[in-house]
């Protein structure tokens, strides 16, 4: 059985962007990906740093590709369970073909789709946004009412515009490691006076 440090269930902008802040802080990542994002839609006029209008295909590989240059695995796979290993302590990750993921730590970011949230338990209520029937109930950092599962993104009750979920999906990666550090994480690299990156 594979083994990860967080299992990222959803690649859409929320979760690309969970994978690159994860990956990054030398966490071993998987993001499942089923290809429904409603971002594979969109015409983005609005996503901050893209240099114009982009579309939603291209920003999900943009996003992958950089999660992937920073050590994140991803694959497609629909996810139809976790359950809990109580055993050893852990989170088993099941896919539709019958794969199974071990980890400690899972990030749902599953966009308008709660059913896997409720069929594992999960508190789900209304949603707020418009067209948005259902939201899984998350506190302040992300985290649902069951340890070791976060949600981000459309999924968690913030705006279906990528730049908003793109930042929750980080918000919530950098609560992760905080939590999983035992102090606020920081990533800021600094830019050198010869204009590259200082090591």
């Amino acid at each position: 059985m594979e083994r990860y440090d967080v299992v990222i269930v959803g690649g859409g902008p929320a979760g690309g962007s969970a994978a690159i802040f994860l990956a990054k802080a030398g966490l071993n990542v998987l993001v499942c990906d089923s290809g429904q994002s409603i971002t594979k839609k969109a015409w983005i006029e609005n996503h901050y740093g893209t240099g114009g209008p982009i579309t939603g295909p291209e920003l999900i590989e943009q996003g992958k590709k950089q999660a992937i240059m920073h050590g994140a695995q991803w694959k497609e796979a629909q996810i139809t369970d976790i359950r809990r290993d109580a055993e050893h302590d852990a989170l088993l990750v099941q896919t539709e073909a019958g794969e199974t993921y071990e980890t400690r730590q899972v990030i749902l970011t599953t966009g308008l789709w709660t059913d896997l949230a409720e069929k594992i338990g999960l508190k789900v209520v209304p949603g707020r946004e418009p067209r948005i029937k259902s939201i899984i109930e998350v506190d302040k950092d992300g985290r649902t009412g069951v340890p070791g599962i976060w949600a981000a993104g459309t999924v968690a009750g913030v705006s279906v515009h990528t730049i908003i979920t793109s930042g929750d999906g980080a918000r919530v990666a950098i609560n992760l490691l905080s939590e999983l550090k035992g102090e606020r994480h920081v990533d800021h690299d600094l830019l050198g006076q010869d204009g590259k990156k200082v090591s």
